[in-house]
């Protein structure tokens, strides 16, 4: 197991409707060096691609992507869900549906920060069905730069996001794959990611067992 499986036995809580609240560590609350430790293994991860930019997107992505970048040194880009008078020029803008929100936000980026010279590491907190790693995606397309990967915090993977994403041939990288939770007895169901084959992700599967109950 992991550091961050871990901390998610620790302190996790699991609720129902295939919930997993990691707000005293991650996303609301945040645990600086935790955060400063998945850097680094998205650091070791992507050792070898020429990145010189992390984006990311509104509201619970930064904190991860800021630490993270420390280890790249490279500047963060965080996509926005709403226009604001700060922004000016013009824009990239995708349609994404958020899972936890249960609505449709359009993430904006200034053109100015994207460009086809940059090569880009993708970074978020959750993965579920992909829809706003699609419109990360779909952004970075759109200004020609290159997309060198994706690292998530944690996945779900039992959910079709990582799988899609996969399928599209880039380099994801979750730090912890959730392949099921119990919300009556607290058990987390993570993934062996040493036995993972290939871009299907298939793995041995290792059930532990929650600190903290909804």
């Amino acid at each position: 197991m992991n550091f961050l499986e871990e901390r998610i036995v620790k302190d996790g809580v699991v609720k129902k409707g295939n919930v997993l609240k990691v707000d005293s560590f991650l996303n609301h609350q945040m645990d600086i060096k935790l955060l400063d430790e998945m850097g680094a293994e998205f650091k070791r991860r992507f050792a070898d691609k020429p990145i010189n930019k992390i984006l990311t997107i509104e509201a619970s992505g930064i904190g991860i992507a800021c630490v993270a970048a420390q280890h790249f040194n490279v500047p963060v880009v965080f996509a926005k869900k709403s226009q604001s008078i700060n922004l000016d020029g013009d824009m990239y803008v995708a349609e994404v549906e958020s899972f936890t929100h249960k609505c449709i936000n359009h993430v904006i980026v200034a053109q100015k920060f994207l460009s086809p010279s940059d090569h880009v590491l993708i970074i978020d907190d959750f993965l579920a069905n992909g829809c706003a790693l699609q419109g990360l995606l779909q952004i970075v397309q759109s200004s020609g730069a290159t997309v060198e990967g994706i690292g998530i915090a944690i996945e779900k993977g039992f959910q079709p996001g990582g799988r899609i994403i996969r399928n599209l041939g880039f380099q994801l990288e979750s730090l912890a794959i959730v392949d099921g939770m119990n919300a009556e007895t607290g058990e987390i169901q993570f993934r062996d990611q040493s036995k993972m084959n290939g871009s299907a992700g298939v793995g041995k599967d290792r059930i532990c067992r929650s600190a903290t109950l909804d």
